[in-house]
């Protein structure tokens, strides 16, 4: 299996780093980070990291899934236009996920309009020009998922990655034991 992991300038360094390390180890996948421009991005945290490819390229027939990063980017007028990409692996039926303002994207793709999802506020996600997926709106602290399609605010990286392994068809109850253990320092005492 093989997935295209999209970061951006500025892309926050939680939220993919749990799923690229697992995907890698515990079961093999091939991952290819592809970057707008195809050149170097730098994280919050100052991690530069040099993609395999630029977004452009990217098609559904040689990948599973494709996931979108969040970080402040997807906020301003610098976001990068991934609408054609989006619909190309949605209407392919591969995994499509996003995590944290990277759901606006999602939002812009027109893919959230009838499908279950979450993201960091519906109020975020409203201000999104042609988003029609109010009424499918879930306010929840989880990652959620709707088919094949992932969506997650961006405080929820352990979940994202469970849901994302389990829309490829990789869950277990050792995969959702293995997650719960990183999510434990967030239950109530």
């Amino acid at each position: 299996m093989r997935l295209a992991i999209v970061l951006t300038e500025g892309f926050a360094d939680w939220e993919c780093a749990l799923l690229m390390a697992t995907a890698r180890t515990e079961f093999g996948l091939d991952m290819l980070i592809a970057a707008p421009e195809g050149t170097v991005v730098t994280s919050m945290g100052g991690l530069c990291i040099t993609p395999h490819l630029p977004t452009k390229t990217l098609t559904p027939a040689e990948f599973d899934g494709l996931v979108l990063c969040g970080g402040p980017i997807w906020e301003t007028a610098a976001a990068p236009d991934l609408t054609a990409t989006i619909r190309a692996f949605h209407g392919e039926d591969r995994v499509v996920a996003a995590i944290c303002g990277a759901t606006l994207a999602l939002a812009a793709s027109g893919i959230l309009d009838a499908a279950d999802h979450t993201g960091n506020a519906a109020e975020s996600l409203s201000r999104v020009p042609g988003y029609r997926g109010q009424a499918h709106y879930c306010d929840q602290p989880q990652a959620l998922r709707s088919g094949r399609l992932v969506t997650a605010a961006g405080t929820a990286p352990v979940s994202f990655t469970a849901e994302i392994f389990h829309a490829l068809g990789l869950g277990s109850e050792e995969l959702d034991g293995y997650l719960a253990r990183f999510g434990k320092e967030h239950l109530l005492t």
